[in-house]
C-alpha cells in the first residue's frame, strides 16, 4: 500500500482546522507502543501526521508518550497514558485552545494505528464538516476516523466517554448531529502483531 497520498491542492477557506493525532498508548496487545512501529518505511506516528498535513490542516497536534519526537507537529506529552484514550483527547483539546493561536473551528481526531487512512480521507471529512455538526468518514460499510467536530462538542464527548473511549457514547447519544462522508482508504486499526503481519503482507 502507498506510504502516503501525493500532495493535495489547497482549497480557499476561512475556518481554522486543527488535527489531533492520539499516539500515547502503550500498545499492550501489540507488545510495543504503536506510534514507533514502522510500516512501509514510515513510523505510524509520522504517517498520521503526514495525512493531516496533506489534508491542509492549519495545526497538527500529536499527543505522545514521553521521549517521543516527531517533526511537523506540536507534541503534547501525556504524563499518564495508562489513563486511556480519553486523557489524550482532553490534552489535545487543551492544546487546541492554547493562547497564541487562532481559535479552532473544528478538530479532526486521528488515531495513530490506522495507516490506511491518508490525506484524501482527512480532506474529505474536513470538506464535509459544517458548524454544529459532527462529520465521520465512512469506508464502504465501516465508519472510521477522522471524526471532525467543534471543540465544544469534543468537550461534551469527553464528558460522556469512558477512560479508553473517545466519541462513541456522544455519537450514540446524538445521532441527529452526525454526517457521514464517503472516504477512500482502509480504516482497519493495528492492535496485534497478527494485524501488523496482515497489513504488511497485503
Amino acid at each position: 500500500m502507498a506510504d502516503h497520498d501525493a500532495a493535495l491542492p489547497a482549497q480557499p477557506r476561512t475556518t481554522h482546522l486543527v488535527a489531533a493525532v492520539l499516539a500515547a498508548g502503550s500498545g499492550s496487545r501489540m507488545g510495543t507502543p504503536k506510534a514507533t512501529i514502522t510500516v512501509g518505511g514510515v513510523r505510524l506516528l509520522d504517517r498520521a501526521i503526514n495525512a493531516a498535513g496533506e489534508a491542509g490542516c492549519d495545526r497538527i497536534i500529536a499527543v505522545v508518550r514521553s521521549g517521543t519526537t516527531a517533526p511537523n507537529a506540536e507534541l503534547v506529552v501525556n504524563p499518564a497514558p495508562e489513563q486511556g484514550l480519553r486523557s489524550s483527547l482532553a490534552l489535545a483539546l487543551e492544546q487546541a485552545d492554547a493562547p497564541g493561536h487562532p481559535p479552532a473551528d473544528a478538530v479532526a481526531v486521528l488515531l495513530v494505528d490506522t495507516p490506511g487512512i491518508g490525506g484524501r480521507a482527512v480532506r474529505a471529512a474536513l470538506a464535509a464538516w459544517k458548524p454544529g455538526r459532527v462529520t465521520i468518514a465512512r469506508y464502504g460499510q465501516r465508519r472510521g476516523h477522522p471524526i471532525v467536530m467543534a471543540p465544544d462538542l469534543w468537550r461534551a464527548a469527553i464528558a460522556l466517554a469512558g477512560p479508553d473511549e473517545g466519541a462513541r457514547r456522544f455519537l450514540a447519544a446524538h445521532p441527529e448531529l452526525l454526517d457521514e462522508v464517503p472516504a477512500p482508504g482502509d480504516p482497519a486499526d493495528l492492535d496485534t502483531p497478527d494485524d501488523l503481519r496482515r497489513w504488511t503482507s497485503s
